[in-house]
């Protein structure tokens, strides 16, 4: 298995499901962890456009990849996006949810009302773009606020992930912008499996799975460090 210590680059959509299928866990961008990203690893002309040379960059093949291995795509990393594949994150959900699905937690005390609103009616409609859904849920301008501030957290607690991403065409059919992102929940996305294996440990069993794995594919990174991006 690679890891992130390894020299590696990824020069397509391809190359980058092998990898998430491999290490498990893909951030998108760089972070606190040196070349724990896919920015860190990604080949000439992958990153932006290149227009002669005709590349398909890392952003574009968001959705693509996210839809063909059915692995999890949010802001999991302290705010920042990453990949999950389905094999992992079961058990990152988990110890994120600490064992709680979204109607317990609330019952605890351990959500606010806002956040069950605005889980709930996605929870109702997802898939759902967001665009559609800060319009369905009056989170535009001049409507309630904390909008991003919740969506991030949701991410974070693993209830809610980015399912696709969607571009706007023009009258000649041509996509064109940032992708859209699409939002749904991992029991939608991934279904039976999930609901069957999220909560089949402890939280505390999860969290020392993924810790474990976290340094096989981090070998030269202090355990401190890994534990404070698990949080």
């Amino acid at each position: 298995m690679r890891t992130f210590a390894d020299d590696f680059v990824i020069e397509s959509m391809d190359e980058l499901k092998t990898l998430i299928d491999e290490v498990g866990f893909v951030p998108f961008f760089e972070n606190e962890i040196e070349g724990f990203s896919l920015e860190e690893h990604i080949g000439p002309g992958c990153w932006y456009y290149d227009a002669d040379e005709g590349f398909w960059p890392a952003w574009e093949w968001k959705g693509p990849v996210i839809n063909d291995l059915k692995c999890a795509y949010g802001k999991f990393l302290k705010g920042k996006a990453m990949y999950i594949s389905s094999k992992w994150f079961p058990d990152f959900a988990n110890f994120r949810r600490d064992g709680y699905d979204f109607d317990a937690r609330y019952d605890d005390g351990l959500a606010s009302y806002h956040d069950k609103e605005l889980f709930e009616l996605l929870d109702a409609n997802a898939p759902i773009l967001s665009k559609t859904f800060k319009k369905m849920g009056d989170y535009g301008k001049g409507g309630k606020k904390g909008y991003d501030t919740m969506i991030t957290r949701l991410q974070k607690q693993c209830y809610i992930i980015v399912s696709d991403f969607q571009y706007a065409t023009d009258k000649f059919g041509n996509e064109y912008g940032w992708g859209i992102a699409e939002y749904s929940t991992p029991e939608k996305f991934f279904g039976k499996k999930f609901r069957n294996d999220v909560y089949k440990r402890s939280p505390e069993e999860s969290y020392e799975r993924v810790l474990k794995h976290f340094k096989k594919i981090l070998p030269e990174t202090d355990e401190a460090m890994i534990k404070k991006i698990m949080k």
